[in-house]
């Protein structure tokens, strides 16, 4: 078909990137379908942090950081946990992981990543714009507090990548943090500033506010699972469901977040996709008041000042899919936060725990399938879902309009790792 001609997209995955994907995809003309697994608002797109972190282009496997990770798995307050029975399965991806920390890979990431989100916010404007969401945007920018001068100095070569690619980021001293954020503790004795960033009042309102616009656009929701994808001349022609449904389409999207590389695989692409599963509280009377999203550097958690009251959110934990939570962790960021903020109340919280599809890399795989030219992925994009999911649907949507992306695909392919 050529670029211009109207197709029958199915798109697998109803979370943040699956609805920008769809709604862009819808604005070009074309027939779209969503297809999802979960009840809409059950995903990892609908619980999370809600921010739009354009400034979060360093990846996480840094060099030097295998250092820290024995001390962390030790420490029972620690941001990192791995149940020691999926040890094995989670070998291949820490081999890459810590591959990836190397400093000329770590530099072509964030040079790529900055590329990346450079549209963060402007590839939101439509789309809240056409559904009435604009409200929900919160663009006040972020503040990353330090213990100490020497903990912020331990950051620097972040910092410094960071600024080198672009970003403003102002150091602030103790009394700069107070006068941002006069209800955090002593314990906040330095920080730095990130005014190009922002969040949602509530993420779960902006997923269910953009299904609710793509289906007023007249796009098609149908809750139900893929189970096989059925062929016709060598190429992906259907979605056959739990359900017993038979979805033929033109072009296939797969953005199904942790389940991704599942259905990947059954298509001949492999790619080596882990999931982070992260914790939070949302507390409604919290009886602190936060003016910007906090990020608490050495203790790696965050706390954004919601709608629905103040979130609590952090931690990694490598336990696979299908594991149970343990929301123990959320107890866990309770404590360390009410170190941080003496007077914060944590009782009659809301528990959350979501599944985050990590790359080794930290870089997302925004790419047509290495095996059939009608397949395209969006996947993987780990703690920077809601950051990317516009400019993911704008991309997804030029790829299957034959128009350029804006940026390189090339760090985004989903073969890199073969």
């Amino acid at each position: 078909m050529s670029a211009g001609t109207k197709k029958n997209i199915l798109v697998v995955g109803s979370g943040i990137i699956g609805l920008c994907s769809a709604s862009y995809l819808l604005k070009d003309g074309h027939s779209v379908t969503i297809i999802e697994r979960d009840h809409l608002g059950d995903g990892a797109s609908c619980g999370n942090a809600g921010a739009i972190a354009a400034t979060e282009i360093v990846p996480f496997a840094l060099p030097g950081l295998w250092k820290d990770v024995p001390g962390w798995l030790l420490d029972p307050l620690g941001p990192l946990s791995l149940r020691l029975t999926y040890l094995p399965k989670f070998l291949p991806w820490l081999y890459l992981f810590l591959k990836s920390s190397s400093h000329q890979q770590v530099e072509k990431t964030a040079s790529a990543m900055s590329a990346y989100l450079k549209t963060a916010f402007d590839d939101y404007t439509p789309l809240l714009s056409e559904a009435g969401l604009q409200s929900l945007l919160k663009t006040e920018g972020s503040l990353t507090v330090y213990k100490s001068e020497k903990g912020r100095e331990k950051d620097s070569y972040y910092w410094d990548l960071t600024r080198r690619n672009g970003i403003e980021a102002q150091n602030l001293s103790r009394s700069e943090i107070m006068d941002r954020e006069p209800q955090l503790g002593e314990l906040a004795k330095c920080g730095v500033y990130t005014p190009h960033w922002g969040h949602f009042a509530n993420p779960a309102d902006l997923v269910k506010g953009l299904a609710e616009q793509f289906t007023r656009n007249g796009g098609t929701y149908i809750t139900d699972e893929v189970e096989q994808i059925e062929h016709q001349d060598n190429q992906p022609s259907s979605a056959i469901t739990k359900g017993g449904q038979n979805i033929a389409f033109d072009q296939l999207v797969v953005c199904a977040g942790a389940w991704s590389a599942r259905l990947a695989k059954k298509l001949g692409d492999s790619f080596p996709l882990d999931t982070e599963r992260g914790y939070n509280t949302t507390l409604p009377t919290p009886d602190v008041s936060l003016n910007n999203m906090v990020l608490f550097a050495e203790d790696k958690f965050v706390a954004t000042p919601m709608s629905v009251g103040l979130r609590i959110g952090g931690a990694v934990e490598f336990a696979g899919i299908e594991a149970e939570p343990n929301y123990k962790r959320c107890d866990t960021l309770l404590t360390l936060a009410k170190n941080y903020m003496p007077n914060l109340n944590g009782t009659d919280g809301t528990k959350w725990m979501g599944r985050r599809p990590s790359t080794p890399d930290s870089v997302p795989v925004i790419s047509q399938s290495g095996q059939h030219s009608n397949v395209h992925y969006a996947f993987g994009h780990g703690h920077l879902g809601i950051t990317g999911g516009a400019v993911t649907g704008r991309t997804i949507a030029n790829m299957v309009s034959g128009r350029p992306a804006g940026f390189d695909l090339k760090p985004f392919r989903i073969d890199r790792f073969n």
